[in-house]
């Protein structure tokens, strides 16, 4: 800062920094503001930047921690940037780019101090941050505005009303940036945070109103998906001298603080990544996700959490309930399309997650559409390419599926969607199959994944139950889905044999290795038997509920009929066997009387033939399968620090040192 300096590690010398964070009071109404707030410089953008700008700055910004009480250096900037909003408004109206750049510029150096603050210190010691005033060391004035609150609530104005131009759509970035630095306490506490100051500011109060608005703008910045405009169309040019003179700017001071920084040649940075093209859509559904996850209070439920249960479509004419706070209208399909075109990133993921799950306006509109194909083969693609995506982002696209597959009418309809040369499947070529085929394919890609790599049984529950859900609606399985369904049948037969002799000869071996501990074969038994037996009442449900539909899987059963032999009179399956034994037992008959050398072509003419025939009473009826999602208990434990690992990751303009994170393990996923 200062038109001398021209590298980062001048910044801790800079005079203007130097006076902020010294010894001597700043009154507010000081023409210095006007000098440090003119600077001009490509945000940061790479964490490399951030790491950069932060190192030469926390000098800084600790000696302003240490000063704030006797001088309120913070607060007077703070009530600067406060004053300047009020206009904010009119000037974006006016196109008055001085006065939004320095506006801007406030708020960037606030962002930067509350991040150091809130690492530094507790909530209450910042609260009182907030607090101090000019006058004895370290005294403040109880009864004064509450700084805090105000600016909170002044943020929230900032970002819901400002009209989104070129010259204010980095203000209304570090806006919503400045908002998740507010909440980002939780990332220096292990626990989830369940009382808190930042969120008792948010969840009543002043705050409270602007909850719909608020979250109403963060979902339509989403939607919107804006690219930030052309390098340069916010920043004061700088041989303007038009408007700079009526803020006190002297030519020298307009070109000062940061104009001659290039953070290591931001301008000719590649091309960003496709999930921070937007970085204002990004983070407005950071802090969208944040809001949304923040526990409830004491004495009332997170509002955040209540509007996005509640909203509805544009087209919805229905009253509003008036039992229902903080609901609102947005545009179903507007929102179902950047849904469809966002899933590459997790956080669009853990949105469609949420919404699914938890409102029911959104989940009746999305399994209506006719076009699902669009939403549904993203969440294949994520779950196909289980081995570069974190377990947290397979998961979510996993859970998107069961809570889909607990509707008949999407387990139906599913199967009427024909789709032609599915690019990422590479396993083999399909150049026709339908969505319902592709889907059970891709589960079961993903069961024997699992099976030979992570080996987590809640991965197998929730594949097998997503599969239990779909198959009583089983259509025209394609040849390739029915021969991956036995296949799966197979793997899993001979695992059940390898644990077995195990078994076996572990027992042999412990009469004369006593004092060696044997591995729980009886519980991984117990576990892969409960796996057969779910696989075995999915081939049963869909012989039983669709049989005269999916010839090509009873051709494949057929075709490997020996597998089942062991388990016709095993305890655990003999149920469950008859009605397969019977379906085996039947076509193998039809068959045997057609003669040898069978054509497929022959043997599927058969097997449709004997579908008609074959009497639906011969098969015992058992219950419907139906697993419905229930999330687990105690949610936050899991959500909140997911969500702030996404924050971490993914955040445009913030940056933490990961030393300090205490929420979760850097070196996880």
């Amino acid at each position: 800062m200062g038109s001398n300096s021209s590298r980062i590690g001048d910044l801790p010398k800079n005079e203007y920094l130097k006076k902020l964070s010294g010894t001597e009071s700043v009154s507010e109404n000081d023409p210095f503001w006007n000098q440090l707030l003119s600077f001009s410089f490509p945000a940061p953008t790479s964490s490399n930047e951030l790491k950069l700008l932060e190192e030469a700055t926390i000098s800084v910004c600790r000696s302003l921690v240490v000063n704030n009480p006797r001088t309120g250096n913070l607060g007077a900037l703070i009530k600067v940037f406060l004053s300047r909003t009020k206009e904010l408004k009119l000037s974006a109206e006016c196109q008055n780019h001085i006065f939004i750049w320095q506006t801007h510029n406030a708020l960037f150096i606030i962002c930067c101090l509350l991040k150091v603050f809130i690492c530094e210190m507790s909530e209450e010691e910042l609260q009182l941050h907030f607090t101090y005033e000019e006058k004895s060391p370290g005294s403040y004035s109880s009864d004064s505005e509450d700084l805090l609150e105000e600016l909170l609530c002044c943020l929230m104005q900032l970002i819901t009303d400002i009209p989104l131009l070129d010259i204010t759509y980095e203000i209304s970035v570090e806006a919503v940036s400045t908002m998740v630095v507010f909440l980002s306490c939780q990332l220096f506490h292990k626990e989830v945070l369940r009382q808190s100051i930042s969120h008792k500011y948010l969840m009543q109060g002043r705050c409270l109103p602007y909850t719909s608005k608020l979250v109403k703008t963060l979902l339509y910045n989403f939607i919107r998906q804006e690219k930030p405009p052309p390098p340069g169309t916010h920043v004061l040019p700088q041989q303007s001298d038009g408007g700079g003179l009526l803020y006190g700017l002297a030519s020298g001071v307009a070109t000062g603080l940061w104009t001659v920084f290039t953070l290591g040649g931001v301008g000719s940075k590649a091309a960003a990544s496709p999930e921070l093209s937007s970085p204002l859509a990004n983070q407005s559904l950071l802090l969208l996700l944040v809001l949304a996850n923040l526990t409830d209070a004491a004495d009332a439920p997170n509002p955040y959490r209540q509007a996005i249960m509640s909203f509805k479509n544009t087209q919805d004419s229905s009253p509003f309930p008036s039992s229902i706070p903080h609901t609102f209208q947005i545009n179903f399909n507007s929102l179902y399309t950047a849904l469809c075109e966002q899933q590459t990133s997790d956080q669009a993921t853990l949105l469609l997650y949420t919404l699914l799950h938890q409102n029911s306006n959104v989940r009746t509109y999305m399994l209506a559409r006719t076009d699902m194909e669009n939403l549904v083969l993203p969440i294949l693609e994520i779950l196909y390419h289980v081995e570069e995506r974190n377990s947290h982002h397979v998961y979510m696209a996993l859970i998107i599926l069961l809570i889909l597959t607990e509707d008949d009418g999407f387990n139906r309809s599913i199967h009427e969607v024909i789709l032609k040369n599915i690019s990422w499947y590479s396993e083999r070529v399909l150049t026709e199959i339908s969505l319902g085929s592709l889907l059970i394919l891709v589960v079961i890609r993903t069961i024997q994944y699992n099976m030979t790599r992570t080996r987590d049984k809640y991965l197998h529950t929730n594949c097998l139950a997503a599969l239990a859900n779909m198959s009583a609606q089983f259509r025209s399985l394609h040849q390739y889905a029915a021969q991956r369904i036995i296949s799966l049948f197979s793997l899993l037969s001979k695992k059940h044999n390898k644990v077995l002799e195990q078994a076996t000869q572990s027992l042999r071996g412990s009469l004369s290795a006593n004092d060696v501990p044997l591995p729980d074969y009886a519980q991984d038994l117990n576990v892969i038997e409960e796996v057969i037996r779910m696989m075995l009442e999915i081939i049963n449900s869909c012989l039983t509920n669709s049989l005269h539909h999916n010839p090509n899987l009873v051709y494949a059963l057929l075709y490997k009929r020996d597998l089942f032999e062991q388990f016709r009179t095993h305890p655990s399956f003999q149920d469950i066997m008859q009605n397969i034994d019977l379906v085996i037992t039947f076509f193998s008959s039809r068959l045997l009387q057609a003669g040898a050398e069978l054509s497929v072509e022959r043997v599927l003419e058969i097997i449709k033939q004997g579908a008609v025939a074959l009497p639906k009473d011969r098969l015992k009826k058992f219950p419907e399968l139906k697993f419905k999602y229930v999330e687990e208990e105690q949610p936050e434990e899991f959500f909140i620090p997911y969500v702030w690992s996404l924050v971490y990751n993914s955040a445009v303009g913030l940056y933490w040192n990961p030393q300090d994170i205490q929420l979760f393990t850097m070196d996880s996923d």
